[in-house]
């Protein structure tokens, strides 16, 4: 291809300018999140020799089905181009492993080749986003990044654009932590039980930032674990994406594309789809009825115990390992609000020891119980962004950790800042709660409903 991309795997796009020269989160071969993901599609041999032949390697944030290790390996000799993340800890992790990395300044736009550059913008969620110019058309990479600030500056780059492409995480729901319990040990049904049409939500979400057209993206994957199979219903087939969609203003393109700019053409890649038989988790070195080590417990304790943050937001986290219960209290006189995780002893240990929970909760094979009054949001906002995001991404543990990492990003771009926190505190509760009053009142398929939804995008697009 002389000018284009290509799409293919679970979140990686190709740029070619007289042969390739980006790759973005590789991801052609192996597991993620402790074996439970693999991917759902095979990645075909023109597209694994095009990665391989690209000099350069962009990688949005650390999760396993972004940052592949075992994709990377094959790229040793690529200049691998990170997010400038507080704390830099993709960076150091890869350059101590022997990789060359180039860290992206925020917000700059970097020549690649003559007509291929990028604009990466990080957040404080530990996520990016990387903007490409292929030839004066614009490729919007969200990956797995939600509108924490830039979604204003982002919008106005894509308007002085004619044709632009976003890319960005979509489906039902089931890429976070499902896998939920009540006290007396029934699974609470996630939100992706509901199979609300996912089309409705992408064309709202092409239209608040002004693409002219859609590709599914970052949500290709599949379960293999036989503890973590039972999620596969809730997964997004390449089907489910057209159901709903409706706009106006932008197209939606098929997920695995060739797009040639030249030929002014799309061309769908057909690759062959993952028949899969559940896997044992010890073939991943789980056995659930493995019991901690004194040494393991002590580890796990100061772990949690050094993230500040958890003790004024719980009293306590039972973690029950091989049947045996380890509590770690915050508060020795309120014992009215925490979590109990069952998990495994292996992928536990790997976790604390290599600082990746979020693998854990995201891998849907941990059981979840919540104790006490947690609301909507469940994880969010007091656990999980605290522990994976500030603490083992961020490197920001303590209260005073804590200030100087909010004060870095709010400095970067105040004004965004200011309106990532109005979206988390203001916007995104008040969406829960009328969609949930919605649901009690309209029918989700209704006409009614579906402009109710409308109206609060044109309102968030306002607003932010």
């Amino acid at each position: 291809m002389e000018l284009g991309f290509e799409t293919i795997g679970n979140a990686t796009v190709i740029c070619h300018d007289n042969g390739p020269v980006l790759v973005t989160d590789p991801w052609m071969d192996g597991a993620a999140y402790f074996g439970s993901w693999t991917l759902s599609h095979e990645v075909p041999e023109a597209q694994r020799d095009a990665i391989q032949r690209c000099q350069y390697v962009w990688l949005s944030h650390g999760h396993p089905d972004h940052l592949s290790m075992e994709s990377l390996e094959k790229l040793r000799d690529r200049t691998l181009l990170v997010p400038n993340h507080f704390g830099n800890r993709i960076r150091d992790d890869l350059r101590g492993q022997g990789f060359n990395v180039h860290v992206l300044m925020d917000r700059t736009w970097t020549q690649l080749s003559p007509r291929i550059r990028v604009m990466c913008l990080p957040d404080m969620n530990q996520d990016a986003v990387l903007l490409v110019d292929v030839g004066g058309r614009l490729v919007i990479n969200l990956n797995d990044a939600g509108d924490r600030g830039w979604g204003r500056y982002v919008r106005n780059i894509v308007s002085t654009y004619k044709e632009s492409y976003l890319l960005a995480l979509s489906g039902y729901g089931d890429a976070d932590m499902i896998n939920y319990f009540t006290e007396d040990g029934q699974r609470i049904l996630p939100y992706a039980a509901q199979k609300n049409p996912v089309g409705r939500t992408i064309a709202r979400q092409a239209e608040f930032y002004g693409a002219r057209y859609f590709v599914p993206s970052s949500s290709m994957h599949k379960y293999q674990r036989a503890d973590s199979v039972w999620a596969s219903e809730y997964t997004t087939t390449l089907a489910d994406y057209g159901r709903g969609f409706e706009s106006r203003t932008c197209e939606l393109l098929p997920a695995f594309i060739q797009r040639d700019f030249t030929k002014d053409s799309t061309t769908l890649i057909n690759p062959k789809e993952r028949v899969l038989v559940p896997v044992d988790p010890k073939e991943f070195g789980d056995d659930w009825s493995e019991r901690l080590e004194a040494d393991e417990a002590k580890a796990l304790r100061e772990y949690f115990k050094a993230i500040e943050h958890l003790g004024t937001a719980m009293d306590f986290l039972r973690f029950r390992v091989g049947g045996e219960d380890h509590v770690i209290e915050f508060h020795n006189r309120r014992f009215r609000r925490g979590v109990t995780f069952e998990v495994p002893r292996n992928s536990l240990m790997t976790a604390v020891r290599y600082q990746v929970f979020d693998d854990l909760l995201i891998g849907n094979f941990m059981k979840t119980t919540l104790h006490g009054d947690f609301g909507e949001g469940r994880l969010y906002p007091d656990f999980s962004p605290y522990v994976a995001k500030y603490a083992d991404n961020g490197k920001a543990r303590t209260r005073n950790e804590l200030k100087t990492y909010f004060a870095d990003y709010r400095n970067r771009d105040p004004v965004g800042f200011l309106r990532a926190k109005v979206e988390a505190h203001c916007v995104r509760p008040l969406q829960t709660q009328s969609a949930e009053l919605l649901r009690t009142l309209l029918p989700a398929d209704s006409a009614a409903f579906r402009a109710a939804k409308n109206t609060f995008w044109k309102v968030r697009r306002a607003l932010l």
